[in-house]
């Protein structure tokens, strides 16, 4: 069982999002919804790893990716814009395309565990 960081500020994503989790037999930690709290849960919660919406209302979450990898905790963004929204830093970081089913949340995460 992993404890698996939610940032997305979409409200009814991040809820299928932690029930997908949930199902899984992980624990959700978050959502954070914003730029700043999520940067705040990265600083003060334990976590095995992260789901990245890269667009958190007008904000990008590569801050966020950014502490993470300071910290070596594994990530992988979750967007609609698919590799074309990814700054050239993390053009080869795992992404999921928006939507996406529970089974690819679960083969992204397995890969993530490797």
């Amino acid at each position: 069982m992993a404890r698996i960081l939610v940032v997305e500020d979409e409200m009814l994503v991040a809820m299928l999002i932690e029930d997908a989790i949930s199902d899984l037999g992980h624990v959700v930690v978050g959502p954070a919804m914003r730029l700043e709290t999520a940067l705040s849960t990265v600083e003060r919660e334990d976590f095995d790893f992260a789901i990245l919406d890269i667009n958190l209302a007008g904000k990008q979450s590569f801050p966020v990716a950014d502490r993470l990898s300071e910290r070596g905790i594994p990530f992988l963004f979750a967007s609609g814009y698919g590799v074309a929204g990814l700054v050239d830093r993390y053009r080869d970081s795992p992404i999921l395309q928006k939507p996406f089913s529970p089974d690819q949340l679960a083969r992204a995460l397995r890969d993530l565990r490797r």
